[in-house]
């Protein structure tokens, strides 16, 4: 059974009320927005809270080689899987959402292997009980550990990383406008293996000075970076912190955006049903021309998969679809009804 199909039965776990237009990711309240907003009209707040409870997970860990469980489910990925990327870096954690004017997001500290852990305990517990159960719905007397996390869209009670999916769209002056899917290699990367995603995506991670780095922009010109152009993964000690102003690409990517070549909306935030694993909806729109420049036109293959552009219609979407990612699927689907708007 594919990956997305899995979460979406996890999906029926949850009442209709929380689960987002065609039933493939869960959205909190006042999550998802109706319509996108501009990227620099999301406010941004530092705001820390004391961590979520933490539950036992012992029964759904996999074992050791002297027949204990692992520590956690990033011990047992590295030890087992061994993707090439897969490093426990401090993250963004989500500690409070106020949608009642505009979209503001409170945010405070946490580590990347913190939140993978509690997602993969919910997920494979999930899956267990799946497969024992004759591959029927489980319930939630069968799921002890997702039952005890309560309401996962609570920061009080649900440990949250929202990580950030960016549409990447390719404005054309003929109307012939495209978008770049990305198919993660489960071999290359730590999460999302497998399915086709929109690009970039990634963490929602500081690479050195949390503050510093604490804006959406910085963080998707970080995956621009790494993700179209090839450049290594910045981790804030190989080559210091980041030069957001004067070092390519941020420069360049920060004129686009003054010239109006380059554009950035957000849609808020859903969440996968499978793993309870948050993610913001974000769209970037280039020119053309100006897309060609940078990074090229047609397909191309980099540290974490295979990228191709396709045409940006509803027909392409819909052939795709089997392949899509749910968040994706979700997003392009909004996007496409928003073109409009989005492509101006």
């Amino acid at each position: 059974m594919r990956g997305r199909e899995l979460s979406e039965l996890a999906a029926w776990l949850y009442s209709e009320s929380v689960r987002a237009p065609g039933g493939h990711v869960l959205e909190g309240p006042g999550w998802l927005l109706d319509h996108p907003v501009a990227l620099d009209d999301v406010r941004l707040t530092w705001r820390e809270t004391p961590l979520p409870p933490t539950r036992p997970v012992d029964q759904v860990l996999p074992l050791t080689d002297r027949g204990t469980p692992y520590d956690g489910y990033s011990r047992a990925v590295r030890d087992i899987v061994r993707p090439r990327l897969m490093e426990n870096r401090p993250s963004y954690r989500l500690t409070g959402i106020d949608t009642s004017a505009g979209l503001v997001l409170d945010f405070g500290l946490t580590t990347f292997f913190a939140v993978f852990d509690v997602k993969q305990a919910v997920a494979h517990e999930f899956k267990e009980k799946w497969l024992r159960g004759g591959r029927a719905l489980p319930t939630w007397d069968d799921l002890p550990i997702r039952t005890a996390v309560g309401d996962p869209f609570d920061p009080d009670t649900w440990l949250m990383s929202p990580g950030i999916s960016t549409l990447t769209l390719r404005r054309d002056r003929d109307g012939d406008h495209g978008f770049v899917l990305h198919e993660r290699d489960g071999a290359k990367v730590a999460d999302g293996g497998g399915l086709a995603h929109v690009m970039p995506a990634g963490e929602f991670q500081p690479v050195s000075d949390p503050q510093a780095d604490f804006s959406l922009w910085r963080n998707i010109m970080r995956e621009f970076s790494e993700e179209f152009l090839g450049n290594p993964e910045h981790d804030g000690i190989t080559a210091g912190p980041v030069d957001y102003v004067s070092a390519s690409p941020y420069r360049e990517l920060t004129a686009l955006r003054k010239s109006g070549d380059l554009t950035l909306w957000h849609y808020g935030l859903i969440m996968e049903p499978l793993e309870l694993g948050a993610s913001q909806l974000t769209v970037a729109v280039f020119d053309g021309e100006e897309f060609d420049a940078l990074v090229g036109h047609g397909g191309f293959v980099n540290d974490e998969g295979t990228a191709v552009l396709h045409p940006f219609t509803v027909d392409s979407v819909a052939r795709l679809e089997p392949r899509l990612s749910g968040s994706a699927l979700t997003l392009l689907r909004k996007a496409l009804r928003d073109r409009e708007v989005l492509l101006g």
